[in-house]
């Protein structure tokens, strides 16, 4: 029966050894990991827990699990225009299922690979199932992009459509029937969302300040206000939303708005910086959705003046 210690020096330990780090002195095999610092940069840290039952699916694959627990990390780097570094990662078990647990690793290691982002340590105990992994990147000094530096007059963009990833949830629940086309695309987005870690980077000199809307839009939107002590101006006709929403009612619009773990970029541009924003779409092949203004004044209004309450994912 595999020990804790062969777990991690068979399924753990190649996450940190196959993907090289100039930055990474010594990762798993020590009582701490020894990591150097990137002169001319600061070090973004962050951290999420996932449940089981709570955050995905207690009998979700394995993979699929993996791959999510580490994008969502990503993703935070994205929206504060970092560079990956590292990660760690600590696992808590019910038991010693080594299929799982290499399900699991797999599931991690796509995003690990493609980000070249190495597992530098951790920890695995026993209990019931979840998942805490911290990761850490790269943002030139002062220039890493926050919540609170959005202005009055700053249009506000979105990355992607919204609204994916609740129909994902719909069709994985049994709640909702589309054809096969949607239903992949919608579980893909809900069950593998891509961090948009190089448009992050290239937002750095474009932005004013960026989120990624993992709570909903309406609820990060208001994140974004609250920090930078102003208002918008939500344009929702303007909304960039999942094609099979558009032939739904209105109520099931507003839940897909504000369903949350969509990890797309949600940032406010100056007027001044259109150009480049323009130049940037071009440079990465992509399309970047206005939805609206930055005002004077707290809160969320529609384009007739009216409140719109922010909406999302809460936690307790």
């Amino acid at each position: 029966m595999a020990n804790e210690f062969s777990l991690i020096n068979k399924y753990f330990k190649p996450l940190g050894e196959a993907i090289a780090s100039p930055n990474v002195v010594m990762g798993i095999g020590d009582d701490c990991a020894l990591l150097a610092n990137k002169p001319g940069y600061q070090l973004a840290v962050s951290t999420d827990t996932m449940v089981a039952g709570v955050h995905f699916f207690a009998d979700a694959h394995p993979i699929d699990v993996g791959y999510k627990a580490l994008a969502v990390n990503l993703s935070d780097l994205a929206a504060m225009g970092a560079e990956p570094a590292w990660f760690t990662l600590c696992l808590t078990l019910p038991g010693r299922d080594e299929n799982w647990i290499k399900g699991f690793v797999q599931g991690i290691e796509i995003l690990a690979q493609q980000f070249a982002i190495p597992l530098v340590g951790g920890d695995t105990t026993k209990g019931p199932l979840s998942l805490s992994i911290q990761v850490a990147g790269w943002v030139p000094e002062d220039k890493g992009l926050t919540r609170s530096g959005a202005k009055v007059g700053d249009h506000l963009y979105v990355s992607g459509e919204i609204g994916w990833p609740y129909l994902g949830y719909q069709v994985s629940t049994s709640s909702l029937q589309l054809n096969d086309a949607d239903q992949r695309e919608g579980l893909e987005r809900f069950l593998r969302p891509l961090p948009k870690l190089a448009l992050g980077a290239n937002l750095i000199d474009v932005a004013s300040a960026a989120l990624d809307i993992s709570d909903g839009l309406t609820a990060d939107l208001n994140h974004m206000l609250t920090a930078s002590g102003i208002g918008a101006e939500l344009d929702i006709n303007a909304l960039p939303l999942a094609a099979p929403l558009g032939a739904m009612s209105d109520d099931i619009q507003r839940q897909a708005i504000n369903f949350g773990d969509e990890y797309q970029l949600l940032f406010a541009v100056p007027s001044d910086k259109q150009t480049q924003l323009t130049a940037l779409q071009e440079q990465l092949s992509i399309k970047l959705y206005p939805i609206g203004t930055l005002v004077d004044g707290p809160g969320i209004v529609d384009s007739q003046g009216n409140p719109i309450a922010p909406s999302g994912y809460e936690h307790f």
